[in-house]
């Protein structure tokens, strides 16, 4: 089954890797540092090498997103995902995994998880809609 690992954060910095523009991550040591980097990058070859990496996309800026509604047939456009939240998806990862759990073991593994936050979802089957 295919499960969706969101990541959020609140980085200082809108670059990527998002948990190392964090406080959190800066105020660590240069070695531990390090270390959670080292370990970031083994989860990302573990899971390449295994298959279950589908896919892994770095989003851009909170402050260069759109969002677009339409109430009783108005449309409305405002500036950036969401009102007053402080924590932004920063990224996503698709994995391919035979269970929940192990989706949750790799979702934990992200360096993410001590700064921010790291959601599982599984992914429903795609629908395929016709052209005509």
């Amino acid at each position: 089954m295919k499960y969706l690992i969101l990541i959020y954060s609140n980085p200082e910095n809108w670059e990527h890797p998002a948990y190392a523009r964090t406080p959190g991550f800066r105020e660590l040591p240069e070695a531990g540092q390090a270390e959670l980097t080292r370990q970031a990058e083994a989860l990302h070859e573990e899971i390449v090498a295994s298959g279950e990496l589908v896919t892994g996309v770095a989003l851009g800026a909170p402050g260069d997103a759109r969002t677009f509604r339409v109430r009783a047939g108005v449309p409305a456009t405002t500036d950036g995902p969401y009102a007053e939240a402080k924590e932004q998806l920063v990224g996503y990862f698709v994995v391919e995994c035979a269970s929940r759990e192990r989706a949750a073991e790799i979702a934990s593994r992200f360096p993410d998880t001590r700064f921010g936050a790291v959601e599982v979802r599984p992914i429903a089957e795609l629908v395929e809609f016709g052209t005509g």
